[in-house]
């Protein structure tokens, strides 16, 4: 069975919500999406008993009066918060924008959170769920399996739309949507493919470059330049402006050994790369047009720079070793790596080198010169972090945070955690504690009958998905 981190790279490195939906489901343009064998099964129930924040997180605090007003038209109170969303969802009324501080709305909404359905297929040929990816208007969700499949859902019906069955030629590691229509998936057979959901007979093109397994993609908005990474090392930068049947325009951007992970902040102004062994590659002021390769460890301790009255140059490296609550003498391997929607921190999950213990912690981003000029500059502190259940060892775990950027969702054994870094799930710059504290649990819920590995809130609903090692995909919405 296949897996992020498997044996011989380890030693080589070192929803639909209850109220009206319209039956919508996604779109169909060309006809050729068509509905195939899926089958639905209501999701298994919490086993523990839920969870609500203190600070109004009660439905009754929900603020009616605000919705009202806003929407101008009457609300049933069996109704008003479904209708409410859907309203959100269809883009009308000043609640749209999920940055907006409409804390005890979204908190009783969060904090609500219990299955809503399970997407089975009739045959498992899929195997493991990697990697879920809802694409930006909400319409889509895409879920990438161990066996060179893709799966794409209607997340507000649960419906199956379409299995492209030999999405690759080993498993798929990571999807991305570049747009409403277009997405990108990459795999372990080295490539990285590109989809438009309108003609899903056959791939768009076919992009060559990695000679390793290719483990996530990034897409930069400014230059349209798609940006991958892989256990070779190797972060490509790919020019989708100028992309044929052949493939596109590429070039390496940068290269260093123990590569994990790596993502782009929302402005695209800063990279972050995860390790294996331990540490955190930083490039600031980042200029995708150049490159920048390092060959060592050692040559990239000697690139730390430290704040000057002229500013840090384009893509200046810094690297930093984390602190890891119980982890200050001891190895660890940065497994999964996410960015606050806002960029105000980042978010990472570790393990133990000898994988006794699991992590996951927050980030701060520190801007502005160090307190002491001959000190390295140390973009990073940590606030909040929480001990994991660490079940599924060897296995990587996909955390996400919500889009308004005040919950983590973390998969947790054989189901998943929401956390908040108060009980009033405050934005994290209202909140920041004067020393680093353990996050707080909203609530657990059990809905799978083997590991999850990843999870995934929808960007436009207030819903959430997860997927596990024996291929189940599951839903999550609010019930009162």
């Amino acid at each position: 069975m296949s897996s992020d981190r498997r044996k011989e790279h380890k030693d080589d490195a070192e929803s639909q919500l209850d109220g009206p939906s319209d039956g919508g489901s996604a779109g169909d343009p060309d006809g050729d999406l068509y509905q195939a064998e899926g089958s639905l099964s209501p999701g298994t129930t919490s086993d523990q008993p839920q969870q609500r924040p203190t600070g109004g997180s009660d439905k009754s605090s929900i603020d009616t009066g605000l919705i009202n007003s806003t929407a101008k038209q009457p609300l049933s109170s069996g109704n008003n918060v479904f209708w409410w969303l859907r309203e959100r969802c269809l883009g009308r009324g000043v609640v749209v924008d999920p940055f907006r501080e409409n804390f005890r709305i979204m908190t009783s909404l969060y904090s609500s959170m219990n299955p809503a359905d399970s997407v089975n297929l009739s045959t498992r040929t899929h195997g493991a769920v990697f990697n879920l990816e809802y694409s930006p208007d909400g319409s889509v969700l895409a879920v990438a399996c161990e066996q060179t499949e893709v799966l794409l859902f209607d997340p507000i019906s649960s419906r199956h739309i379409k299995t492209l069955v030999e999405a690759h030629e080993d498993c798929v590691n990571n999807i991305r949507f570049l747009d409403n229509r277009l997405f990108a998936t990459c795999s372990d057979d080295t490539t990285i493919a590109l989809w438009d959901l309108r003609k899903l007979n056959s791939k768009v093109c076919t992009l060559h470059g990695h000679t390793s397994w290719v483990k996530n993609i990034e897409y930069d908005t400014n230059t349209r330049l798609l940006v991958t990474s892989g256990f070779d090392g190797n972060v490509i930068t790919w020019d989708t402006n100028r992309f044929t049947e052949d493939g596109c325009p590429h070039k390496k951007f940068f290269h260093t050994r123990y590569l994990m992970r790596m993502r782009l902040t929302p402005d695209c102004s800063k990279m972050l790369i995860s390790t294996s062994s331990g540490y955190l590659l930083i490039l600031h002021d980042l200029d995708l047009t150049q490159s920048l390769e390092v060959g060592s460890y050692r040559i990239l301790r000697a690139r730390r720079t430290t704040a000057s009255p002229g500013g840090s140059p384009r893509n200046s490296l810094e690297v930093v070793t984390p602190e890891i609550p119980g982890e200050r003498d001891r190895g660890n391997c940065i497994t999964s790596l996410q960015l606050h929607p806002k960029g105000l921190a980042t978010l990472i999950r570790c393990s133990s080198n000898t994988d006794d213990q699991e992590w996951t912690c927050v980030y701060e981003f520190q801007e502005g010169a160090p307190v002491r000029a001959v000190s390295p500059r140390c973009s990073l502190k940590l606030t909040h972090y929480i001990e994991e259940a660490n079940v599924g060892r060897g296995y990587i775990k996909e955390l996400c945070f919500s889009p308004d950027g005040r919950l983590i969702c973390s998969p947790y054994g054989y189901g998943i955690r929401l956390m908040a870094f108060d009980d009033q799930c405050s934005e994290l710059v209202d909140c920041l504690p004067k020393e680093s504290s353990c996050l707080k649990e909203i609530r657990s819920i059990y809905s799978h009958s083997d590991v999850v590995l990843t999870t995934k809130f929808s960007p436009t609903h207030c819903q959430l998905a997860s997927g596990c090692l024996s291929g189940r995909v599951s839903l999550y919405q609010p019930k009162f």
